[in-house]
């Protein structure tokens, strides 16, 4: 049995770095033509925006947002920043999906690391003999949707780890983890760069990696943003499928749940067989359905209600699998499927199934967050949380909160849970 790491997520979390302390009006307006090819704003509509995220608690209105054309600009603010006689406080903003006001900047300035919504000029994939596979370099304000599109649209590739929600920048999950259902198998994102560039707190443009000054790449990823902004990130690619078998079965034992979790994990780490592509699962309600605000699992016309299972009370644990395949493959994903599901413990006759595009199935929380925002409901604060808790304990995590706490008040938001092989 692999040992393990789960992931439980009550949020998704992007921390992005800050330098410095509070500076006067007068010395920002002053810092505009010293800060590179880049655009220093006032506008009240660029500094409302830098001044929010999603989480929705907090806000930090920065004095002035500044648009980098490139890393050379980014560069030049934080070195200005770093040598002015007054400290200045600088943030870089990705997609603005920090928790708690990570990237906003009271009275400093925000670095708008989306380029305005304009799109950069992109490299074309690469493949490397020497590292055996394609990559592609990407502006670390880039959305990860954009690269999954860039991709796929050259060579038919795709990234190999994914967070659950693509509009994220490449800079920010970076930054953290990124992390999703296929972090078992390719590690979270961080275990599939290749090189980074980093513009550190004293404004200097850094080219890192596992051979190339290793202490700042490896700090850098996973490092909240604390040793400089991520302005280039070059990225292991792979061949994309055509499509995805999407499944979910529940389980009302949380013993078997995770130890099923744990068994399809482990057979990632021998040579060849079969195995899923990815493996997560969430917890829900027993009166509640299947399908989640997070998914488009179901349509709307055919939700699954958990009617069958009145008789169980308390919270019930859904496994979510897929497999990969394309048109050489089809023939063959049902017996692969009813293999892999063969030796699982879930409740009989709960075992839902769908198929669909690649990218759609990644793209999933998007087709969500459309819905919810055509309600009003996607701008409202978010309290969510993400903790790393050991396999030896998540019974005692199960018992404490989600059976004990939680209850069967499970259905006001996600709870997520990612099963994690610690050598990944």
């Amino acid at each position: 049995m692999a040992r393990c790491l789960v992931f439980i997520v009550f949020q998704i979390y992007c921390l992005i770095s800050t330098v410095g302390l509070p500076l006067e009006p007068a010395e920002l307006l002053q810092l505009g033509g010293d800060v590179g090819g880049g655009r220093l704003s006032t506008d009240p509509a660029d500094v409302l925006e830098a001044s929010r995220d999603f989480g929705g608690f907090t806000r930090g209105e920065p004095l002035a947002v500044y648009h980098p054309s490139g890393a050379g600009d980014v560069a030049a603010l934080v070195r200005a920043a770093y040598g002015s006689a007054r400290d200045i406080r600088v943030s870089a903003r990705g997609h603005g999906h920090s928790i708690s006001g990570q990237a906003q900047v009271a009275g400093g300035v925000v670095v708008d690391m989306s380029r305005g919504g304009k799109a950069p000029s992109r490299a074309l994939p690469v493949y490397s003999p020497e590292l055996g596979g394609h990559y592609v370099d990407v502006w670390g304000g880039e959305l990860w949707i954009d690269v999954l599109n860039w991709t796929l649209s050259h060579g038919g590739l795709a990234p190999r780890s994914w967070t659950d929600y693509l509009y994220l920048s490449v800079g920010g999950t970076l930054s953290n983890a990124g992390i999703s259902g296929q972090a078992f198998h390719h590690g979270p994102q961080i275990s599939n760069v290749y090189e980074l560039d980093v513009v550190t707190g004293k404004g200097e443009a850094v080219t890192c990696s596992e051979a190339k000054n290793p202490e700042l790449f490896f700090g850098a990823l996973g490092g909240l943003g604390q040793l400089g902004i991520i302005t280039r990130a070059r990225i292991a690619l792979e061949p994309a499928p055509r499509k995805v078998r999407w499944i979910r079965a529940l389980y009302s034992n949380f013993t078997e749940f995770t130890a099923d979790q744990e068994r399809l994990i482990s057979q990632s780490q021998h040579g060849g067989g079969r195995r899923f592509d990815y493996v997560e699962g969430f917890v829900v309600a027993a009166e509640g359905l299947i399908n989640n605000w997070r998914s488009s699992f179901f349509s709307p016309q055919n939700p699954v209600k958990l009617s069958s299972l009145k008789h169980h009370t308390g919270v019930l644990y859904c496994l979510e699998v897929t497999k990969n395949y394309d048109d050489s493959t089809a023939a063959t994903v049902d017996q692969e499927v009813d293999a892999l599901l063969g030796d699982l413990n879930f409740l009989p006759g709960t075992v839902f199934t769908t198929d669909l595009a690649y990218v759609d199935f990644l793209d999933r929380v998007h087709t969500a967050e459309l819905k919810l925002r055509g309600k009003g409901m996607w701008e409202v604060p978010h309290p969510w949380l993400n903790l790393f808790v050991p396999a030896s304990r998540i019974a005692d995590f199960d018992r404490g909160v989600f059976r004990g706490i939680l209850g069967s008040r499970t259905s006001g938001g996600p709870i997520l849970i990612y099963p994690m092989n610690k050598h990944k």
